[in-house]
């Protein structure tokens, strides 16, 4: 099959791991999405690669750093790319130009703020590129489902980056809960450090929450498990704590931690309801020794399942951290293997990327259609359209103060 054209949207954390002029200080010094592709590019899946910002002027920080952390690391791993906008230029709109750059069947990936997932998606879509976004998908429902239909007219495949899935004792997790009956009962905790609303700072509280961010995960994960049982959420009603993120210079408006309080209904078996309870929060404790909390508890009939994905049995005791830290290689495994290459194939943040590689490039051959992808399983468009409406319902619950319905009759899916 031919090689896919990708050009990445968005600079940041999640793609270069560059943020306010140097590596994060998070997890993904090198980034995720940058790396995955050019390794990609080495295994001869991907070809040309380009990436898009908002400010030119910052590219030739980004390539310093691409080059001392995955050129000079991975035996001479190649991360050349095209830039926009040009040096010098500041342009909110420079996808348009980069875009417009690719040919139909070529891709992009879309990481950066929740509110321009939508305009970026459908501008791409309307030109027959295909489209990973990162969760969530997009912030309402309406949003959703014009693309769902978008999709559909030009014959392109749009991905959600929902990593979780591919953990593989979340994956195991869905596994086995198809054989435990009967859905009862879902609690799920994801948090991450308050040094995260520094990196957010610009958008956080203002353009989208810590839900749509981090409770996004845990909500799909659900969804996947419940889904194949026959259920479907049916009312939302959210809680928000607040305090701490205004105290660190956040808008007055930020939330700190946000839940959701979820039923979930048999779509044929009136007696069968369940209760799913979604918690997320960026304001945990700076030195909690990981960057991620997370965990779940599963109750069915016959069984229950609990996973904490946060302390693997993995701990580095370190004097320049002056803590002990939990890591979390089967994420992104940065160690390079006896030949100085990347060696990070096997991690589920790359496997994620991968699987949208794949199915872009069997769609460009003609051996898939979008919809067949779907029938996948894969956290396509039409996969994951309860949890943006979850997510939306859950704020429009926080803000108007009410419990918000779900119907979805007939595959038609609306807030009431």
């Amino acid at each position: 099959m031919a090689t896919l054209n990708v050009l990445m949207v968005g600079t940041g954390e999640y793609t270069t791991g560059f943020v306010g002029g140097g590596a994060s200080g998070s997890d993904k010094k090198v980034g995720v999405v940058g790396l995955s592709l050019f390794d990609l590019r080495r295994r001869g899946k991907v070809g040309n690669l380009s990436m898009v910002g908002t400010t030119g002027s910052k590219f030739p920080a980004i390539r310093d750093h691409l080059q001392k952390n995955i050129t000079d690391v991975y035996n001479g791993l190649d991360t050349s790319f095209v830039s926009y906008p040009a040096a010098g230029e500041r342009n909110p709109a420079a996808y348009k130009q980069a875009i417009d750059a690719l040919n139909k069947g070529d891709a992009i990936t879309i990481f950066t703020p929740d509110p321009t997932h939508f305009p970026i998606a459908m501008y791409a879509i309307e030109r027959g590129i295909h489209v990973m976004i990162t969760k969530p998908a997009v912030m309402t429902l309406e949003h959703h489902v014009a693309l769902i239909e978008t999709a559909q007219k030009h014959g392109v495949f749009v991905y959600i980056e929902h990593h979780k899935r591919y953990d593989p004792a979340y994956a195991d997790a869905r596994h086995r809960a198809q054989k435990l009956g009967g859905f009862n009962y879902f609690y799920s905790y994801m948090s991450q450090p308050k040094s995260q609303l520094e990196t957010f700072k610009a958008w956080a509280g203002v353009e989208s929450d810590i839900s749509y961010y981090l409770n996004s995960h845990h909500v799909d994960i659900c969804d996947s498990m419940v889904a194949q049982l026959g259920y479907v959420p049916v009312a939302v009603s959210a809680s928000a704590s607040t305090g701490v993120a205004t105290a660190l210079g956040c808008a007055a408006q930020t939330e700190d931690t946000i839940t959701l309080l979820v039923r979930w209904q048999h779509k044929t078996e009136a007696h069968r309801r369940a209760t799913a309870v979604y918690t997320a929060s960026w304001t945990a404790p700076q030195r909690a020794g990981v960057h991620s909390n997370q965990y779940f508890h599963y109750l069915a009939e016959t069984g229950e399942i609990r996973i904490d994905q946060a302390k693997r049995g993995y701990d580095v005791a370190d004097d320049s951290a002056g803590q002990i830290m939990w890591f979390n290689p089967f994420y992104m495994k940065y160690a390079p293997d006896e030949d100085g290459n990347f060696a990070g194939q096997s991690g589920y943040g790359y496997v994620s990327i991968e699987k949208f590689v794949d199915g872009c490039r069997a769609v460009n051959a003609g051996k898939l259609k979008p919809s067949d992808l779907d029938l996948k399983a894969l956290p396509t468009l039409a996969n994951t359209i309860a949890t943006t409406a979850i997510l939306e319902a859950g704020r429009r619950s926080i803000d108007e103060k009410r419990e918000v319905a779900i119907s979805s009759e007939g595959g038609v899916w609306k807030l009431v």
